[in-house]
Order: structure tokens, then sequence, then C-alpha cells
């Protein structure tokens, strides 16, 4: 099994600034859209919170990059392609494996920090370069619309968004900076991509991960740990 820190929505880089914290939900905003899309900040009624993170820089009716894209009925779509989705499949990710969505995130007069605020356990892969099922055109997919690259790639199954900003789920130690994190027991040096230096992995269980990168992939093997852990962690956000 693998649990995949998987890193979306605003930032300093895409977006413009961190994602807001709303009556104590975290909103995480999409990124702006970069090839297909039919989906403005307007359409998902985040049209304020996105002028307001980006200083301006987007609003209402600038297309985003709805993805990940979580359903009404309880499931969730998730699309990857070029070096990020070599990089997952390279790690064997796949049927039964969990992503762990966390971003930037702000409350007002907060610091920013990183936080995860959604899951995804996959149930399926879609190869888009083997055709694009109707319905994931249906549903305005961005990965769906154009193909982004050859390896271009949905994941799906169940998954959530939190609705609240619980301390549980805040990756970030309490004094920041947001890249460092509070790691769980579990996860020790050498197991998390992206992350093999060792000055990476501080004393008191501490954790200094990448400026940047999308998928970190921790293969937790049949461990009862992390999946102890991980179940935490999914029963706080279905919780909220």
């Amino acid at each position: 099994m693998r649990i995949i820190f998987s890193r979306k929505g605003f930032d300093s880089a895409s977006g413009g600034g961190p994602s807001p914290i709303v009556d104590g939900q975290p909103v995480s905003l999409p990124i702006p859209a970069g090839a297909a899309s039919r989906t403005s900040y307007g359409d998902l009624g985040l049209g304020e919170l996105a002028r307001a993170a980006s200083r301006g820089k987007h609003d209402a009716d600038d297309l985003c990059h709805h993805d990940p894209m979580f359903l009404g009925d309880g499931r969730c779509l998730f699309g990857q392609v070029g070096a990020a989705q070599t990089h997952l499949a390279n790690r064997g990710v796949g049927v039964g494996d969990v992503f762990l969505f966390f971003g930037l995130f702000r409350a007002d007069g907060g610091d920013p920090h990183h936080r995860i605020f959604g899951y995804l356990e996959v149930k399926e892969v879609i190869a888009l370069a083997d055709g694009v099922p109707e319905w994931l055109v249906e549903r305005h997919h961005p990965h769906a619309l154009a193909m982004h690259g050859t390896n271009d790639t949905i994941y799906a199954g169940a998954g959530r968004v939190a609705n609240r900003a619980s301390a549980v789920l805040r990756l970030t130690v309490p004094e920041g900076p947001p890249s460092l994190w509070s790691r769980p027991d579990w996860l020790r040096k050498g197991g998390l991509s992206y992350h093999d230096r060792a000055d990476r992995w501080l004393r008191r269980g501490r954790l200094r991960s990448v400026a940047r990168g999308q998928e970190f992939v921790a293969n937790v093997g049949r461990r009862q740990a992390p999946r102890d852990w991980l179940a935490r962690m999914i029963a706080e956000i279905k919780a909220s």
C-alpha cells in the first residue's frame, strides 16, 4: 500500500497566495487553468475568494484547473500527467493506494501553513491515451477535455474534503515555516519520495519538506502503524 502526499491548490507561485480558511473551513482554490477548462472560479462559487487570495490577479470569470474534483456522490476524480505521473507510475501507485491532498492555507490573521484538506482512495486508474470515457467529458474534468500529455491519467474512487481546519490535519509545526512539518512516527528517513537528503529529517519528529513538487509517495507495505494513522486522517476528514 502507498500513501501519497499530493500538493494541490493556490500558493505563492500558483495563484499568488495561500488558499483561505473561511469560518473554520479550509477552501482549496484550484490553480488557474493552463490547458483545457470549462470551469471558472465563479462556477464553483469561489470568485471573491480567488480575487482576495490572488490580490486581484484572478476573479470569478477566470478559468481554473478544477482538479481534484470532488463529486456530490462521495467520489473523487484526480488527473495527473507528465513527470509527476511518471513518478507515480514508477512508484507503483494504483488501485488500493490513497492520496492525501494538502496545500498552503491561511486564515484571516493567521499564519500560512500546509494542511491536509481531502483524500482519494483509488478504486480505478484510467489511462486516457487508451480513450477518454464520455462520462469524464460530461463532468468537464480538465484532463478529459484535452490531453495534457501522452501519459495523462485519471485516478478515481471514494473521496471527500474536510469541512473544518482541524489541528489533526495540519502538517506544518505550530511555529512554522510552512515547509517544516511535524511528521507521523511511522514516517522515517528514506520513507518518502523526493525527500532522500538526510538533512531533511530533523530531530523531534520534524521533516523539512521540499519547496516544489506535487506527489510524494510513501510505500508503507503491510505495516499497521501507517494504516492506523491514515484511518485517523480519513476519519477526521469525514467527521468534519
